[in-house]
């Protein structure tokens, strides 16, 4: 096998004349035409024999060929090569292949490869040859190898269903969701089946087999035999199948060189055909397009290709070389060790426009414009007889459309020009179609440049859709091509320019070329502040390809703290992140970093790094209080705060403690760390309720009334109430009561003094007697 991506000069398209523009159609049926367009001269240096030994997978909507070369005979220590070219045989990657043997290649709808091994394992690589991930098909496919695989595609995703060496079918149904259907045991079958096929049935994936000349349908739960309508009892034994692009249509080739067309759902027969070849044709393909009006099969032998339909007289086209099919959403490209082509159905406004002698209004405008540009008065007989039958529009909307389906960007501007000629003797045209669809030429153009090597047509564009066709380009790291289409159809940033220029940063990070300090500057002055860039996942993705400090130099770009602390935290910067936390000034967050660093530290290196931030410290005394009180305690030591421990245990004694002696102990250790805080008036206004609380504990057994936890005013205003005035002049001889307050309340006791008030009145409501 050859290098690919050699430098040679640009591969020439053939481009017919418009004099001959039908010179390569091809009538199948009395409606149908086709054609085979060249696409590109491959630039790989790939021969024929080395095509042929090895296992080829190409994506659909002009995505990239894989090749995987078998190990060189010759040299026994030697290993298989994976190569991986754009559609125009340049080289995009390549590796050793240093894994059990593959048995099938296969892509998926993000252009993935999958690569299906002996033992039931799927590696799965990028477009670059870079592993991403591998699974697994189940021990049973590792006991008794795969013996056949297929990649197929359904509304749930990318699929993969395995032959087994037991002779029994594994299935999964989307391989980024994976789970393994085991399907049922197909009675008889002691051999591989001679050919089989995944379909989609009711929104249920399906087998369809073949044993012989029986086909058999295996669901979940059976396996039952159909007969096709319409079948010929004399057809023989199937040899081929083939599932259509949309798989709603079936074919089958059996060795008399029959072969039935139908819907997948097997209960309606399209037609069938006869060929003259016997031999099981090495691929068979479905080529349709929408709204077509002959849907073909195409076979493939050596060097030729038969295109089949409803006429029994079909289409042969003679190769220079082996060939392989690609199928399409609207027909097949077919590449080979130096072409690469598509063979599709002419679509409707291109045949009535192009076809010899065709009076229809799209052909007419199309002469009218060239008489226009000759300065011929024919255009105005051409646009009269248009216009008499009121069918202008239809020819404008006619040139529009075949325009867009055209690869020959001569024939593009020759059939848009007649569109822009015709629309000015339309009253109240709206342009929007002609623009939009003069964009979309513009867009495919440049994506099928040899370079880029992605070959789509209109209608798969418009299937994928422009953000997927972005996304590919991203994939292949084509940015600048992504941007400049982003800034011609004018996508808000946030849609093109932003998410591209987000990927291409990602994609900087992984390169090893540059200091951290020049990748971060180099990022940052092509991002600048640019709308919906997040720095925070650049920086994400640095980490991940191990290049932290380039990590945190992108943070510092990063606008929202909110971003830049999760990370911090993932990369063990506790510090910093707790410093970002507090600079944002948001009080969750720099609780979520305190929690984190409480569980990430030792306890004493904890308080250390809450020392030097006074903000986070007191969030987190605050926190304390409500949720961890030991924590608090432990908070005052270290910082050797005896106020705050007094005030911790005078709290702790009214609100933890239940039993008397509990509470007396903390409000001992109160008075213990309001004399080491050199706070007289607090040490001596705990030690009075130290024994104030004494005396009420005391009194309250003896006179078996509650005394607890009343101030000293209204311990002696019960005391009096309750006639014990011994107990009330106790009280204040030991708490030293003033003369003022001690005489109005000894008033009590007289008569002619003042009077209590009801208990349910306060000391302001004292009157004279």
């Amino acid at each position: 096998g050859g290098e690919g991506g050699s430098a040679r000069a640009e591969p020439q398209r053939s481009r017919p004349a418009m004099e001959c523009y039908t010179a390569d159609w091809n009538p199948l049926g009395a409606e149908a035409y086709y054609r085979k367009l060249d696409l590109y001269s491959m630039v790989w240096d790939v021969r024929e024999e080395s095509l042929k030994e090895c296992l080829v997978a190409a994506a659909p909507y002009g995505g990239p060929i894989a090749l995987l070369k078998p190990k060189k005979e010759k040299s026994p220590s030697s290993r298989p090569e994976l190569h991986i070219y754009s559609a125009s045989g340049i080289r995009l990657a390549s590796t050793l292949w240093k894994n059990c043997p593959a048995v099938h290649l296969g892509w998926t709808a993000s252009e993935e490869l999958l690569c299906i091994q002996e033992d039931g394992s799927v590696l799965v690589y990028s477009i670059f040859c870079e592993f991403k991930r591998c699974f697994r098909m189940g021990n049973e496919v590792l006991q008794n190898h795969v013996v056949e695989a297929k990649v197929f595609h359904t509304e749930y995703g990318t699929g993969v269903a395995i032959l087994t060496g037991a002779n029994r079918f594994i299935l999964a149904t989307n391989v980024d969701d994976l789970k393994l259907r085991r399907m049922p045991e197909v009675p008889g079958l002691q051999k591989p089946p001679s050919c089989w096929a995944v379909l989609c049935q009711d929104r249920v994936t399906i087998l369809l087999l073949a044993m012989g000349q029986d086909l058999l349908l295996v669901d979940n739960t059976s396996c039952s035999v159909v007969t096709l309508p319409g079948m010929s009892p004399l057809a023989g034994s199937y040899l081929r199948m083939a599932v259509s692009f949309n798989y709603r249509y079936l074919a089958l080739f059996t060795d008399t060189g029959y072969v039935w067309m139908g819907m997948s759902h097997l209960k309606e027969k399209l037609y069938d055909f006869t060929c003259n070849l016997r031999t099981p044709p090495k691929q068979m393909v479905w080529c349709t397009r929408p709204r077509s009006k002959q849907r073909a099969v195409v076979l493939a032998w050596d060097r030729l290709l038969l295109v089949a339909g409803k006429d029994q007289k079909g289409i042969e086209y003679h190769l220079n070389q082996d060939s392989y099919l690609v199928p399409e959403l609207d027909g097949i490209r077919i590449f080979s060790s130096s072409t690469h082509e598509f063979l599709h159905e002419i679509p409707e406004s291109t045949q009535e426009i192009f076809k010899i002698a065709s009076m229809a209004p799209g052909a007419l405008l199309l002469e009218a414009q060239k008489a226009y540009e000759k300065e011929s008065q024919k255009a105005d007989e051409y646009l009269r007889e248009i216009r008499d039958q009121n069918l202008l529009m239809e020819a404008v909307m006619k040139c529009i459309e075949a325009a867009s389906y055209e690869h020959n960007p001569e024939t593009q501007k020759a059939l848009l020009r007649a569109a822009s000629f015709g629309k000015c003797f339309v009253d109240n045209f709206l342009p929007d179609s002609f623009v939009e669809t003069c964009r979309d030429l513009r867009v495919l153009n440049a994506i099928r440049d040899y370079q880029i090597g992605i070959p789509l047509s209109y209608a798969q564009y418009k299937q994928l859709t422009l953000e997927v066709l972005l996304d590919r380009l991203i994939l292949r790291r084509l940015y600048p091509l992504a941007i400049k289409i982003c800034e011609y159809l004018r996508l808000s940033e946030f849609q093109g320019i932003s998410r591209i220029l987000a990927h291409w940063a990602c994609y900087k990070v992984q390169q090893k070329d540059n200091s951290d300090e020049e990748v971060a500057y180099i990022i940052n002055q092509k991002l600048g502040d640019t709308p919906g860039i997040s720095y925070s996942e650049i920086a994400t993705r640095a980490y991940e390809c191990g290049r932290t400090e380039l990590a945190i130099k992108l943070l510092e770009y990063e606008p929202r703290s909110g971003k830049q602390v999760p990370l911090l935290l993932k990369m063990k910067r506790s510090t910093l992140a707790l410093s970002k936390a507090i600079e944002s000034g948001d009080t969750d967050l720099v609780y979520t970093v305190v929690l984190h660093l409480k569980n990430e530290l030792n306890r004493g290196s904890f308080f250390m790094t809450l020392q030097n931030q006074p903000v986070a410290l007191s969030l987190y005394r605050q926190f304390c209080k409500h949720q961890e009180l030991d924590t608090l305690k432990d908070l005052y030591n270290q910082d050797d705060d005896h106020q705050e421990l007094g005030n911790f245990f005078v709290r702790s004694s009214y609100s933890n403690e239940q039993r008397i002696e509990g509470r007396v102990a903390s409000l001992v250790n109160a008075v213990d760390e309001y004399s080491k805080a050199k706070n007289e008036f607090a040490a001596k206004a705990t030690e009075d309720q130290v024994k104030l609380l004494r005396i009420q504990h005391r009194m309250q057994k003896e006179e078996d009334k509650p005394y607890l936890d009343y101030s000293l005013h209204d311990t002696v205003y019960n005391l009096i109430l309750d006639k014990n005035y011994k107990r009330a002049e106790q009280l204040y001889r030991d708490f030293k009561i003033p003369d003022k307050r001690s005489e109005r309340t000894r008033g009590l006791r007289g008569s002619g003094g003042f009077r209590a008030p009801k208990r349910s009145r306060g000391w302001s409501d004292l009157e004279w007697a």
